[in-house]
């Protein structure tokens, strides 16, 4: 009897069936679904009633992103544990590589408002990103989506000053300025671009642009314009500067024609800009080249002269324009030289020639068996060898096709002919001018021309007319 009454008082201290222990409560799902990892360590069975379940967590995350490449570029994720702010949870950022691995670059702490910011320079193109944590004992581990990073070039502006007037033949200088949308002063190359009297453009020159600046210096010979095209790069973009014309200006007096003084009735295109300083003449025996455009022209078989005895003559000289010139003339050895000497007075006196163009470019003419000198002087051009007859009586051998004598302005110096009469225009007849229009031997050209050794041979009555 003893031993029973001990069992059941045992019995008495066990507890019912009814007093199950309490429920825990139920996760809820965030806004982003969330990657369990695990769960507590020692809960091997999610159906044991002492194993409590673990939070959920989330991570969210802003994006896509773009930036300015070599510039700082944000992603802010933010950590939440069953929709509250969960922070001190290390993050751990990875990047996705070009091999498709992903790779951590970052491990940071969540703050007070479960806030992670991650932060580094943009690369070029698109880097993709994203942050995770692990599972804890409480909470389970997250992963959020992945975020573009694009990495693109700064827009830029590029931009050319300077002065907007240059004396031909001097140089101005060009200022540079090169900045992107985001402030950054760009270092790199520019093509600086010409177009003259609307050409295409054409290459000058590759220009260095460095911390944002550059000095160009140009020689335009004509009124110019530049531009600069900016090369891109993968930190900023292209760019091409608005056109900065440069206007060039004579470097001596323009002819001003009296009131009502006619034009040449041919017309010329100006000569090319001359080259060398002062008159800068050259003599030589005649080149092939010119030789085949003399052949059939102003030299054929049976004149007084050949090829051997003429000498090519080229010399820089004052144009009506302003502007310095180069012309040619071909003469014979015999005066070559004091042809040099006697432009070289009229170049030291500005004495203005409307052109000096070989008299084979007016071609030949039947009237003269000959170059044609009607259009050269229509032309008011210049000249000087002429193997054809004289005008106005063309059986008459010219003095021109021995290659001693020198025409000069004839459109404003007229000839008397027996057959034509004043050619080629009479509006000048008795009128002078006292920088090209001469009808006494007092005038600065016809000194010039004497003190040369060249005879003023018929005066006004052939006033362009010097002989050697």
């Amino acid at each position: 009897m003893a031993v029973l009454a001990a069992v059941a008082a045992i019995a008495s201290l066990a507890p019912t069936a009814s007093a199950a222990a309490p429920a825990l409560p139920t996760a809820q799902a965030g806004p982003h679904p969330a990657v369990t990892v695990g769960t507590a360590s020692g809960a091997d069975d999610p159906a044991d009633p002492d194993v409590p379940e673990l939070v959920p967590v989330t991570i969210e995350s802003s994006g896509p992103v773009r930036a300015y490449t070599d510039r700082v570029a944000s992603i802010d994720f933010a950590v939440a544990a069953d929709g509250a702010p969960l922070a001190g949870v290390a993050v751990v950022v990875e990047r996705r590589d070009a091999d498709g691995a992903w790779r951590p670059v970052a491990t940071l702490a969540s703050d007070v408002a479960g806030q992670v910011r991650f932060s580094r320079k943009a690369a070029a193109g698109t880097t993709r990103f994203r942050a995770s944590t692990a599972a804890s004992a409480t909470h389970t581990a997250a992963q959020s989506e992945v975020v573009t990073v694009t990495g693109v070039a700064a827009p830029t502006t590029i931009r050319l000053t300077g002065p907007t007037k240059v004396v031909d033949e001097k140089a101005v200088v060009l200022k540079v300025a090169w900045v992107a949308k985001d402030g950054r002063a760009v270092t790199g190359s520019a093509r600086l671009e010409s177009s003259a009297a609307g050409a295409a453009w054409r290459l000058v020159k590759t220009v260095a642009v460095r911390s944002g600046a550059a000095k160009v210096t140009v020689r335009p010979r004509v009124t110019t314009r530049y531009r600069l095209v900016g090369v891109g790069t993968r930190t900023h973009a292209a760019d091409t500067s608005t056109a900065h014309k440069v206007v060039n200006l004579p470097p001596g007096a323009v002819v001003s024609l009296p009131k009502g003084a006619p034009r040449p009735r041919v017309s010329l295109p100006a000569q090319p800009r001359a080259v060398g300083s002062g008159l800068n003449a050259t003599v030589s025996r005649i080149p092939d080249k010119v030789w085949r455009s003399m052949v059939g022209r102003s030299w054929h078989a049976g004149c007084p002269v050949g090829r051997a005895s003429l000498r090519l003559v080229r010399l820089n000289y004052w144009g009506y324009d302003g502007y310095r010139h180069r012309g040619e003339l071909v003469v014979h050895s015999a005066i070559a030289g004091k042809t040099v000497h006697a432009f070289r007075k009229l170049y030291a006196g500005r004495f203005p020639i409307r052109s000096i163009y070989r008299v084979d470019r007016f071609g030949y003419s039947g009237r003269l068996n000959g170059a044609d000198d009607y259009a050269s002087m229509a032309a008011g051009n210049t000249s000087a060898f002429n193997c054809r007859g004289v005008v106005g009586n063309p059986s008459v051998r010219s003095p021109h096709a021995g290659g001693r004598s020198i025409d000069i302005n004839p459109w404003e110096n007229p000839y008397r002919s027996r057959a034509d009469g004043w050619v080629p225009n009479g509006w000048w007849v008795g009128r002078s001018h006292p920088r090209f229009a001469w009808r006494s031997s007092s005038h600065g050209v016809v000194r010039a021309m004497n003190a040369a050794g060249f005879r003023w041979t018929y005066g006004v009555a052939d006033a362009h007319h010097f002989a050697g």
